[in-house]
């Protein structure tokens, strides 16, 4: 049997760039997908904290750096420039791999830049979390 799990995480990004004239996907600095580890063209579930939406997209890798976090196509009518997002990579294991899967969390600043990554995710409040 397998299982869905979590493989990768960025939490609470900013959006800065919602384009809807462009054929879908997010692009996300480069940064924050191998931190996260996260590739490009993957699929990827977003959450949009400021309004509840949750989607699926695929990643399109922006320049390292720029804490580039673009919704593009369809997608942009699911968010609003300065939108807090989560971003979430699943991936499949057999059930003897689950014991020992660790994901990748990503915490990022108000730039988008990584702050840490864990592969632990502390429940609560976020500003009880010690980043």
């Amino acid at each position: 049997m397998k299982v869905t799990m979590l493989k990768g995480k960025i939490h609470r990004a900013k959006v800065e760039q919602a384009e809807l004239d462009y054929v879908g996907s997010i692009t996300v600095d480069m940064d924050l997908l191998e931190a996260a580890g996260i590739y490009e063209y993957e699929k990827v579930q977003i959450v949009d904290v400021n309004n509840g939406n949750r989607f699926e997209t695929y990643t399109i890798a922006g320049e390292r750096g720029t804490g580039m976090i673009c919704l593009n196509g369809a997608a942009a009518r699911c968010v609003s420039t300065g939108d807090k997002i989560i971003l979430m990579a699943y991936c499949e294991l057999n059930e003897n791999e689950v014991k020992d899967h660790r994901p990748k969390v990503v915490f990022v600043d108000d730039n988008n830049k990584v702050e840490r990554v864990t592969s632990y995710e502390k429940h609560g409040r976020l500003s009880d979390i010690i980043l």
